[in-house]
């Protein structure tokens, strides 16, 4: 290339270039709110995912975090404040705080990144095509109790009583309680439910389990309980109940079975779905997705100090074994 066509396009460039660089500089920053009950390891996945889409907090994208540590009553609030300011979409975790955005607007669109069974609560009723302002991603959590129970019972083969700690505040409760002893009935098990509508009521609510004299205990797929996993499975430890627990989160505090969607996946899934709302797709165009990656994880040091033997198969099933 000769001298002077080489500075004729740079000159050519460099006139272009500033135009470019205002442009990014200007473009508009969107605004998202997140509700869920603790900034848990899937939120940090969904941050993650949503910078290498491209989208970096404090320099084109806000996310307003609202936890509502083990109170589901603060969801409503939570949410009347976001499309107050008003945020670009609102992202939930969970059947109650999802059930709290659809309340609170029918415009702005509401991007689930985990929940359960939505049909059957009446949150979504239509999968393939979302005929309202919301879409996301689901665990299946009614069917998974079922699983839960049988392999209770693969693990402990005496097993006649179980007691499920539950939250009747959630709208999948009743779903979840009626597939479990549905299961529970084929397996020829007792159910004892034992309920805590808040984080303040495990502690007597883990008494009241106690007091069912359990073989084990199920707990139901709730985000409530999270904000008291330790304390939970402290508790089954110090009293030598066997548990199975729905959540990944569970495995870190001394969870002794944990069977359930990845809900990490379900969050990095569903950045890819925010990134497609905030460039202007429709919730329609996107369908509700299902969980397609589900996780045994055992605890071989838990199951020892409860003097219990976990079956072979059982081990073999295993995606994660704590030694």
């Amino acid at each position: 290339m000769k001298r002077r066509e080489f500075l004729n396009m740079l000159a050519g460039a460099a006139s272009v270039w500033p135009g470019l660089a205002f442009a990014q500089q200007n473009q508009p920053t969107k605004r998202i709110g997140l509700m869920a009950h603790q900034p848990l390891p899937p939120v940090q996945r969904f941050r993650e995912r949503l910078r290498a889409l491209g989208w970096e907090e404090g320099k084109n994208l806000i996310i307003e975090y609202r936890y509502a540590e083990g109170r589901d009553d603060r969801f409503p609030e939570f949410a009347a404040e976001l499309v107050s300011m008003p945020v670009d979409v609102l992202v939930a975790w969970g059947s109650p705080a999802a059930f709290a955005a659809k309340r609170a607007t029918t415009t702005i669109p509401i991007l689930i990144g985990a929940a359960g069974d939505v049909v059957n609560i009446g949150l979504i009723s239509n999968l393939a095509r979302p005929d309202a302002n919301l879409t996301g991603f689901i665990a299946l959590n009614v069917e998974l109790e079922s699983k839960r129970l049988e392999l209770l019972k693969e693990a402990i083969p005496h097993l006649s009583r179980v007691t499920i700690l539950a939250n009747p505040a959630n709208p999948l409760n009743r779903f979840n309680l009626e597939t479990a002893r549905r299961s529970a009935e084929k397996l020829g098990v007792k159910i004892e439910v034992v309920e805590a509508r808040a984080a303040a009521d495990i502690e007597s609510a883990l008494t009241k389990v106690l007091e069912t004299r359990p073989d084990a205990v199920l707990l139901a797929s709730d985000t409530l309980m999270l904000s008291k996993r330790k304390e939970i499975a402290d508790f089954m430890a110090a009293n030598r109940i066997p548990a199975i627990y729905p959540f990944n989160e569970y495995a870190g505090v001394g969870g002794l079975f944990i069977y359930g969607a990845n809900i990490s996946v379900l969050f990095e899934r569903a950045a890819d779905y925010l990134d497609k709302l905030l460039k202007g797709e429709k919730v329609g165009n996107l369908p509700v997705q299902q969980a397609t990656a589900f996780e045994l994880i055992v605890n071989s040091k838990a199951a020892a100090a409860l003097g219990l033997a976990i079956p072979p198969n059982i081990l073999l099933r295993a995606d994660e074994v704590i030694e």
